[in-house]
């Protein structure tokens, strides 16, 4: 597989109450834990848009800019039929990203000495 110089994202967040947030980075591992995080201020933190619902990649970034423009001017039915060919239960496609794992010895309990 080849290794790609740079990779680009555009994406959409949602809330528990269904309110949608499109974006784009170059990075969307980072991008979604910000969003959990609640680093991301303005409308996406306003209304709690940290679940991870769609993501498309580019490898370059003026078709990744123009894919969110494209999308930000679409009706919200459209928006959701797109999530929903992909994510029909509107899963949370990030939900076990930034988890902290553990080897089969290991415990989620530390002893401290």
């Amino acid at each position: 597989m080849p290794v790609r110089d740079h990779e680009y994202f555009v994406y959409i967040m949602g809330s528990l109450s269904g309110t949608l947030y499109i974006g784009m980075t170059n990075s969307v591992y980072r991008r979604a834990l910000q969003h959990k995080a609640g680093e991301i201020e303005g409308f996406s933190s306003k209304y709690h848009c940290n679940r991870l619902l769609y993501y498309e990649s580019f490898d370059d970034v003026h078709k990744a800019i123009a894919r969110e423009k494209q999308l930000k001017g679409w009706s919200r039915a459209k928006k959701i039929a797109l999530i929903e060919a992909k994510n029909p239960r509107w899963e949370d496609m990030a939900g076990k990203w930034g988890a902290e794992m553990l080897f089969a010895s290991e415990s989620i309990y530390r002893v401290s000495s």
